[in-house]
């Protein structure tokens, strides 16, 4: 009378959506080799595969640019190589450098007489031999030059020469229209965006290098599955063993497949990567006191629900579940049950029609 009670029970507890009980008998369930197993609690989970982009973070990206016009006459590396700040890249024939240098020799040598002029001056003015007007003529002349020395060669230095190289171009006097692209920083050449010979303008992209480690993966996740996410949330690509941690959740819903961007960003194994490379991740989900792991077959699947059938003394009740995750052979559920529940795993396409088939 005890095991009758607690059974009536138990099956008044269940969020039934169909109350009639399937009955099956002992021989029945032999017949139909039907297997019950008992509810495991999932300890961790992870969603089903999507697709994702691997891409380099904004910030890692840099488009190597001409800075004056002129004819490329070498490109000193190419797509794929590793570089070093400071390593030349490509050399460049620029009749603009040369009449840069010009310039700046021109107004080096003015600069250098104004300001001999401006300092006589100042002392002679001390002494009372000249009026202040002379003075104050004297030092505009003097401070107009320094300002146009001073942008010349800031204008040399955004074409690429150093101060060592200003320098020599000042003691040697010597003009030199070759111009040396070098590296910004340590990367690899992502694309070559020239080819020698070409004649370029200043500004004329040659060359995209960005550094790869961070590296970003691109999800577009869909909408019902964005309850299951959060910042932080670890992201898998199985086939790479490679793992990172969700960065950004997108506010805008992606007109096209009605996703939404989730961004996540790989530190460890990103040398296993490639940017643009498209790969299957996975979500490790947050596991909740009512998930379980059970085999594939012990869920079924009836007007857009999914159930499991939950074993009792003589048949079995279809009670709705909820699937968020999956691995080889098994799916993580949710389930308002009882830890320990047996439910059907073997069979259930059996009880299935027979379920259906009464109604």
């Amino acid at each position: 009378m005890k095991t009758l009670c607690s059974i009536l029970l138990f099956t008044y507890t269940l969020p039934v959506i169909a109350a009639e009980l399937i009955p099956f008998t002992t021989s029945q369930r032999q017949a139909m080799q039907i297997e019950t197993k008992p509810l495991q609690a999932a300890n961790s989970s992870t969603s089903g595969r999507l697709p994702g982009k691997v891409s380099v973070p904004n910030a890692q990206l840099h488009i190597v640019t001409a800075p004056q016009e002129g004819l490329v006459e070498t490109l000193l590396v190419a797509g794929g190589e590793a570089v070093t700040r400071g390593q030349a890249l490509a050399k460049i024939q620029s009749p603009a450098l040369l009449a840069l240098q010009s310039e700046y020799l021109e107004a080096q040598t003015r600069y250098q007489l104004a300001k001999s002029i401006y300092d006589r001056d100042q002392q002679l003015n001390d002494e009372g031999i000249i009026a202040e007007r002379r003075l104050l003529e004297s030092r505009a002349q003097y401070q107009g030059l320094r300002t146009t020395l001073a942008r010349i060669k800031r204008m040399l230095k955004l074409a690429g020469m150093d101060e060592q190289s200003l320098t020599t171009l000042r003691v040697q006097r010597k003009l030199d229209s070759t111009l040396v692209i070098t590296a910004p920083f340590d990367g690899v050449i992502l694309e070559q965006m020239t080819t020698a010979g070409n004649r370029i303008k200043a500004a004329d992209p040659l060359y995209q290098i960005a550094k790869l480690k961070p590296l970003w993966l691109e999800i577009h996740m869909p909408l019902e599955q964005l309850a299951n996410i959060e910042l932080g949330q670890t992201v898998i690509v199985p086939a790479m063993n490679v793992s990172g941690r969700i960065i950004t959740i997108g506010k805008m819903v992606h007109g096209v497949d009605q996703s939404v961007l989730v961004r996540a960003e790989i530190h460890d194994g990103a040398e296993k990567l490639r940017p643009g490379q498209f790969v299957q991740v996975q979500l490790a989900l947050v596991s909740k006191q009512k998930n379980y792991r059970v085999p594939r077959n012990a869920v079924i699947h009836s007007a857009g629900l999914s159930y499991v059938f939950v074993a009792q003394a003589d048949g079995f009740i279809p009670v709705a579940v909820k699937r968020i995750g999956e691995q080889t052979n098994v799916l993580i559920i949710e389930a308002e049950l009882p830890l320990q529940t047996e439910i059907a795993v073997a069979g259930t396409s059996a009880i299935k029609s027979a379920w259906l088939g009464g109604q």
